[in-house]
C-alpha cells in the first residue's frame, strides 16, 4: 500500500503531459481532507466509504444503492456520510479524477465524482481517459488549462498520498470498503447497511 501511496503522484503527471504531448485513521473520525454529506460531525451514526472512481464494483453501488441510501440517511441529516479516496486501477485516471473533483470545489465535488463514475463503461468501450477527464473537468467549470494545472498539482497529490496512507492504517485494502462507526461492514447493500445503522439510530 506505501508503494500505492509513492506512485499516484508521477502517475497522475505522465496521463496528463503525455496526453499533452500527442495533442490530445479510524474509519469514524474525521479525517483531514473528508468529503461528507449529511449529518454534521460528531453524528451518532458515521458511514465511511473508500472507493474510486476507476471501481466497477464502486460504480455499481454508485447507481443502484446511493441514490436510496441517500434518501433512507442522508437528505434527512439521519447519518453522517464520509467520501474517502482510495484510487484503485488505472491509477493515474483514478488520481486525476479526484484531483479534478477537488479543484471543482466542495459544492461539485460529488458531482464531479458521479460523473467519472457514471463514464467508466465509455472506458471500458475505449474512450479515451483524457477525453472523459477533461470533458468532467470542463462541465464543472474548469478551463483545459485549469485541468492541467489541476491534475498535475504537487501539492495536493502529496495531500492524496497522505490520504490514501491513513486509509491503509484503517485496514482498508481494497474498494469499495464501507464502515459504519469505525467498523468494517462487509454488506454494502441497503439492507446490509441498514442493519449496522439502524440499531445505532
Amino acid at each position: 500500500m506505501m508503494k500505492r501511496a509513492a506512485v499516484v503522484g508521477m502517475a497522475a503527471t505522465a496521463l496528463i503531459l503525455s496526453a499533452c504531448n500527442q495533442g490530445g485513521g479510524s474509519g469514524a473520525a474525521a479525517t483531514q481532507g473528508d468529503m461528507a454529506m449529511g449529518a454534521a460531525e460528531g453524528a451518532k451514526v458515521t458511514v465511511v466509504e473508500y472507493a474510486s472512481t476507476t471501481c466497477a464494483g464502486c460504480a455499481a453501488w454508485n447507481e443502484t444503492v446511493w441514490p436510496d441510501f441517500k434518501a433512507k440517511y442522508v437528505d434527512n441529516n439521519k447519518v453522517r456520510f464520509v467520501f474517502r479516496e482510495f484510487p484503485t486501477p488505472p491509477q493515474d485516471v483514478a488520481v486525476a479524477g479526484f484531483l479534478i473533483a477537488r479543484c471543482a470545489g466542495d459544492d461539485k465535488y460529488f458531482e464531479v465524482v458521479d460523473h467519472l463514475m457514471r463514464a467508466q463503461t465509455e472506458m471500458r468501450n475505449g474512450v479515451p481517459p483524457r477525453e472523459i477527464l477533461l470533458r468532467t473537468a470542463q462541465a464543472a467549470g474548469l478551463s483545459e488549462a485549469q485541468f492541467q494545472e489541476c491534475a498535475t498539482d504537487k501539492a495536493a497529490v502529496a495531500a492524496l498520498e497522505q490520504r490514501i496512507k491513513q486509509a491503509s492504517a484503517a485496514g482498508v485494502t481494497g474498494t469499495p470498503t464501507f464502515m459504519v462507526n469505525g467498523q468494517i461492514v462487509t454488506d454494502n447493500s441497503l439492507s446490509g447497511l441498514s442493519a449496522s445503522i439502524d440499531p445505532l439510530l
